[in-house]
């Protein structure tokens, strides 16, 4: 007997960064599949996005790096795990059989967020994403408006290159580093103090003193 509500499957078709945005974004485009049961009458879907990190290799480098958020590569079978990345809500409108939709991922370089550690540890190849779908669709049975839960899953293999070329693009040269307001009052003083113009010059004295 066929469903008497919507059956959806959603797949993610890629992955660009967001036009004209005022923030670093990227946006996975979907293409939503509503393979039996009654036209939707609105769909509310709410995504999570996970980075499996145990599902690729790393090389030497990038161990190194990532030092601070698994620990010591051996013991990286009992510490690599999954990380939250995003949490979305989109709102979709009715549509018959299939619709094409966006999940749009601000991005931060902030690093003291873990992705943003994992992405910046990368040198490149694939990051193994798992897109947990949930929601509720709307739909009308016997002339009565309806809801049923959302739940699906899609493995998607963004390129590395995605995040670091969006932080290129917005932040080209450059990182970001988050201090605490008195710390950073301290290194102001310390730039004025020996008259240095930047504050690449005020982190370079500072490490050539503490032999960095």
């Amino acid at each position: 007997m066929p469903s008497r509500h919507p059956d959806l499957r959603i797949e993610v078709t890629g992955v660009e960064p967001a036009e004209a945005a005022a923030v670093p974004t990227l946006r996975f485009p979907l293409r939503i599949a509503n393979q039996e049961g009654p036209q939707v009458r609105s769909l509310t879907l709410a995504t999570h996005i996970r980075i499996d990190a145990a599902a690729r290799a790393y090389g030497r480098d990038e161990q190194a790096r990532l030092v601070e958020l698994f620990g010591a590569p051996e013991d990286w079978g009992r510490t690599l795990g999954s990380l939250l990345w995003a949490r979305t809500v989109t709102q979709l409108p009715a549509f018959g059989r299939s619709a094409d939709a966006a999940v749009e991922v601000t991005c931060t370089y902030d690093f003291e967020v873990a992705a943003t550690k994992f992405f910046h540890g990368l040198d490149g190849g694939d990051v193994p994403l798992q897109f947990l779908f949930g929601g509720t669709v709307f739909y009308v049975d016997d002339g009565r408006l309806q809801a049923a839960p959302v739940r699906c899953e899609y493995d998607f293999r963004m390129p590395a290159r995605a995040w670091k070329d969006l932080m290129d693009r917005y932040f080209p040269g450059s990182a970001w580093i988050r201090l605490s307001r008195d710390a950073f009052d301290r290194l102001h003083a310390y730039r004025a103090r020996h008259t240095l113009v930047g504050w690449d010059d005020v982190v370079d004295a500072l490490l050539r003193t503490g032999g960095g």
